[in-house]
């Protein structure tokens, strides 16, 4: 059982690893307009989503940490910030079915676009930059829509380890019962 629970834990570093090498090196190259999709979130609702909120918080915790630890100015601004977009991601686990992809999408989408927000109004707004519509079209709303587009690839390939996970979890726990 702990090889299964330590098999998990060292999948999930891999994939959140990936993915941040991935938003920091390849997707500035993929940048349309300057606005590049928010994989990290990506990960951590889809983790939130499948998992429930525990393992929402932890990945975006993490997440948001590697985050801050390159972008921010202070440590735990993003990590804050995707450990709650994690949790309130798990707290729709009881309505996750592997086949309907649109529920994971429509999560995502208002995560990045509430994500888009509190990044306005705690760094942008406290500075006195009142220009809400221009970051709401310019940045904001373009951000969500790549992000969704990204999300149609990336979740397939998230739902497919998480099942291979499963399996082998569910193999393992039958073996001692």
């Amino acid at each position: 059982m702990k090889v299964i629970r330590v098999r998990r834990i060292a999948v999930t570093a891999v994939i959140i690893l990936a993915a941040y090498v991935l938003q920091t090196s390849v997707f500035p190259a993929l940048a349309v307009a300057n606005i590049k999709p928010n994989l990290m979130l990506i990960i951590t609702a889809s983790f939130g989503f499948m998992r429930g909120p525990r393992e929402g918080m932890f990945v975006g915790f993490i997440s948001g940490l590697l985050i801050d630890i390159q972008h921010g100015d202070m440590i735990g601004f993003y990590a804050l910030i995707y450990l709650i977009a994690g949790f309130a991601s798990g707290m729709f686990k009881q309505m996750f079915f592997d086949e309907d992809i649109k529920l994971p999408i429509l999560l995502i989408a208002v995560s990045d676009l509430l994500y888009g927000i509190v990044i306005y109004f705690l760094m942008f707004l406290l500075r006195s930059d009142f220009d809400f519509l221009y970051y709401l079209n310019r940045i904001i709303i373009p951000e969500a829509i790549y992000t969704v587009a990204v999300t149609l690839v990336v979740y397939p390939l998230l739902l497919f380890i998480n099942h291979k996970l499963e399996a082998e979890e569910k193999r393992s726990a039958s073996k001692f019962v």
